[in-house]
């Protein structure tokens, strides 16, 4: 193929406004794939990135790892063809030769590179990525409202996984991830309270129309004891008060790639067979079996349209809590 002329809203460094530019991509080599990205999901990690809150990152970067769109180039070992409809997520490349790649467990891959930190994203016209590491999608899932499947509603379901067969579930954050997450734990018998930030009336009421049984802010108590809770938003003083919420025996999941710190709490919220962990980055299989899931659960993605030139205008409007759902830029 010829070189090919396409724009991308590049971080130059933290702290940094996205600007555009014109690259040239030259033909894939080796399993590499030039995708035509369509649409592509503005997540709370895009904020982290341009807040200088992940060491890894390599900047300048195209953020973005939540994108759609179609394969017009392939690589001479790629293994997914030209016009394959795939999805960028996160997780871009692994070693696949350590501990963690080798026991399927490549989330925890030490060496791993991951779509708009260390490799540029999908804020862009094209993407260059790994055939290896993308994921096949199906076209009935629509383009601008798949695009949260791939790290909101991943995210979202690798944390429901954790909790096991918990039948309440307490979420803090309601969200992206939390709203696409609701309705697969509805869809499986559980029930969902949703806890905001203190205020915040449409988000309660964003999670009462997605299917919460309950709504109320971050600062109150749960109405009852829960199974486990979900956190998505990133504050480390909701851990402790989650902690109190679940039963004896039960699980808090922190769903997110930074935190502010967590505050001292004496042990007694722990104690009683609590457990308290993270969820970090994901894997191929858990897009392959996430997708059957949202497929068999008819999820819903709510989505708010940009122009991808406006791409600072969402992550602002993310940052302010502007945006019930998810944000989305239109790449074609």
């Amino acid at each position: 193929m010829t070189a090919l002329r396409a724009r991308a809203m590049v971080l130059a460094a933290p702290g940094a406004r996205l600007r555009e530019v014109v690259r040239e991509f030259a033909a894939p080599a080796a399993a590499e794939v030039l995708i035509r990205v369509h649409a592509c999901a503005v997540c709370r990690t895009d904020l982290h990135l341009q807040d200088g809150d992940l060491p890894q990152a390599r900047y300048p970067v195209v953020p973005g790892h939540q994108a759609v769109g179609e394969i017009v180039a392939a690589g001479p070992a790629a293994v997914l063809p030209v016009g394959t409809w795939v999805g960028a997520a996160w997780l871009a490349w692994t070693c696949e030769r350590c501990e963690f790649c080798r026991s399927g467990r490549e989330n925890l891959c030490d060496h791993a590179e991951f779509h708009g930190c260390q490799r540029d994203g999908g804020f862009a016209t094209h993407l260059l990525a790994d055939s290896r590491w993308c994921l096949p999608m199906e076209r009935a899932l629509g383009t601008v409202t798949a695009t949260p499947l791939l790290c909101a509603g991943l995210i979202g379901y690798r944390s429901l996984c954790m909790t096991g067969d918990a039948r309440t579930i307490g979420i803090y954050g309601f969200g992206s991830a939390a709203h696409l997450v609701t309705q697969v734990a509805l869809h499986q018998g559980r029930r969902v309270f949703a806890f905001t930030t203190p205020g915040d009336t449409a988000a309660r009421d964003f999670a009462r129309e997605v299917g919460a049984c309950w709504a109320g802010g971050s600062d109150m108590p749960s109405p009852e004891p829960l199974d486990a809770a979900l956190l998505f938003a990133p504050v480390g003083a909701l851990v402790p008060q989650a902690l109190a919420a679940v039963k004896k025996g039960g699980t808090v999941v922190c769903g997110g790639i930074h935190m502010s710190d967590i505050p001292a709490f004496p042990y007694a919220r722990l104690w009683g067979e609590r457990v308290l962990r993270s969820v970090a980055n994901l894997t191929r299989r858990d897009g392959t079996e996430f997708m059957a899931v949202a497929a068999g659960a008819w999820v819903q993605a709510q989505v708010t349209r940009y122009p991808l030139t406006r791409a600072n205008d969402a992550l602002d409007d993310l940052r302010s809590g502007a945006i019930n759902g998810t944000a989305v830029l239109d790449c074609g």
